[in-house]
């Protein structure tokens, strides 16, 4: 019990720091970003980000995944793995791993005591700024032999773009936090293209015209030499069922031209994630470790198929419950929202939608309403603990403007057993808008809050 409330005070004191993910829009449009900060405190802990070769993964849609996947096959393959992450979903120890496991509370709170000092002569340091130094000074010190590092806002002033990695990932590039990143995808795509380095091989997902000449332009600038899904690598979904998907990848050969200029080589792999984003994603991670294997450490083709199918990534279709079926997707812009009911559809097709929803105030609110309300019966708006969570009275109206029958639960627990209370048979519970709320339903669901919320309804 000590240590937890160790545990407790060491997170206190990271959130006594500015924390942009905790900030308003308007204040975090103002936010100033530097990395001369996050060099300064590197250089007084040893400069532990250079210690290892690395993944470097930025992108608005499916970095996480990718990171997942990556971090995942290195595992698979033998090394000890550091896979660096956020935000959060249950605990905040989750975002700094290795081997897939969290650092320990209590590792935590030494490295955090430890390095207090260093902290102090660093004027304006933040929250995630000294969270992404702890994770680099862990895998140092924990003897890590390869990291995945998944960027947090942006790329080229986000605290993880001091690093020198072997590989350089972008995945999907649309809009979010235009208020930082710019109101137009090349001015979105130039900021993540930051994190592209001098003659570092980057790898690319398919992308809309105007972020793929972005992309390519700076790339040849910086002599880094780009793979781009759906070029050098197609992907299929073959097979799927509610635990997994088998994919195929075509990877062109080497002797390709010299014979009829279609051989490719095949690999099939199965991935515990769903829906046809994940398989672009899969192929994103298949080309980022495939470069890394070139460059930095032996990876193999059965150890990359292992890597696949041993992947860990909640809240990201996440089917909790088949029937009636309860679905959590940390789906938060238009894109994801549009993904995610092709995802319902394929693998719940004759069911209607039943809607659990809560979005932060920053977010296209209205694009993500337009790719789900026309597939949604009903809704229930709800909020998350977060500062920048809307409020759910300011969502219904537009739901009642679009047909759809909708009410206000703004606690998410209460809002989850009110869809469990109301679920027909034809329906699917989807909760989503927020990885917030995602969150906060994935802690109801194994809750005793939740048991006594659907016994006061006479559930079960």
């Amino acid at each position: 019990m000590e240590d937890e409330s160790l545990y407790r005070q060491a997170l206190d004191y990271l959130y006594s720091f500015v924390d942009y993910s905790l900030t308003k829009a308007d204040r975090l449009a103002q936010a100033r970003f530097d990395l001369t900060r996050m060099a300064e405190l590197l250089r007084r802990l040893g400069d532990p980000h250079l210690a290892y070769p690395l993944i470097h993964v930025a992108g608005t849609k499916g970095k996480g995944s990718v990171t997942a996947m990556c971090s995942s096959i290195l595992y698979a393959a033998g090394y000890r793995t550091g896979m660096y992450t956020s935000p959060h979903l249950d605990d905040y120890a989750e975002r700094i791993q290795v081997n897939g496991t969290p650092i320990p509370h209590a590792h935590l709170v030494e490295l955090v005591e430890r390095i207090k000092p260093h902290i102090e002569a660093v004027p304006r340091l933040t929250t995630f700024e000294i969270t992404t130094a702890l994770a680099f000074l862990y895998f140092k010190e924990m003897g890590v032999e390869a990291a995945v590092i998944e960027v947090g806002l942006g790329g080229r002033l986000d605290a993880t773009n001091v690093v020198v990695p072997v590989v350089s990932v972008i995945t999907s590039i649309s809009f979010d936090h235009m208020m930082v990143l710019g109101n137009t995808l090349r001015e979105i795509a130039t900021e993540k293209c930051g994190i592209i380095k001098p003659g570092v091989p980057v790898v690319s997902a398919p992308q809309d015209p105007e972020a793929m000449e972005v992309i390519h332009r700076i790339a040849q600038q910086r002599n880094a030499p780009l793979a781009v899904v759906g070029q050098d690598i197609a992907a299929y979904s073959i097979h799927a069922e509610l635990t997994h998907q088998l994919i195929e990848f075509h990877i062109p050969s080497q002797d390709a031209l010299k014979a009829d200029g279609h051989s490719a080589k095949k690999l099939q792999v199965e991935l515990p994630l769903l829906g046809e984003h994940q398989v672009e994603n899969a192929a994103v991670a298949y080309l980022a470790i495939d470069r890394f294997r070139q460059e930095a450490l032996p990876v193999s083709d059965q150890q990359i198929i292992e890597g696949y199918s041993k992947t860990h990534w909640p809240g990201r279709f996440e089917i909790l419950q088949r029937d009636p079926p309860v679905v959590l997707d940390c789906a938060h812009n238009r894109e994801s929202c549009e993904r995610l009911m092709s995802t319902i559809h394929k693998v719940f097709p004759n069911r209607k939608v039943l809607l659990v929803f809560g979005a932060s105030e920053d977010k296209d609110i209205e694009g993500m309403f337009e790719e789900l309300l026309p597939h949604v019966e009903q809704a229930i708006f709800t909020r998350s603990f977060h500062p920048r969570a809307i409020s759910p009275l300011l969502l219904i109206d537009k739901a009642h403007g679009a047909g759809v029958s909708a009410q206000v639960v703004d606690d998410v627990t209460e809002a989850l057993g009110l869809a469990l209370d109301k679920v027909s048979q034809n329906q699917a519970i989807l909760v989503t808008g927020s990885i917030f709320v995602v969150a906060e339903a994935r802690q109801a669901w194994r809750s005793e809050r939740l048991k006594q919320v659907l016994s006061s309804k006479n559930l079960r």
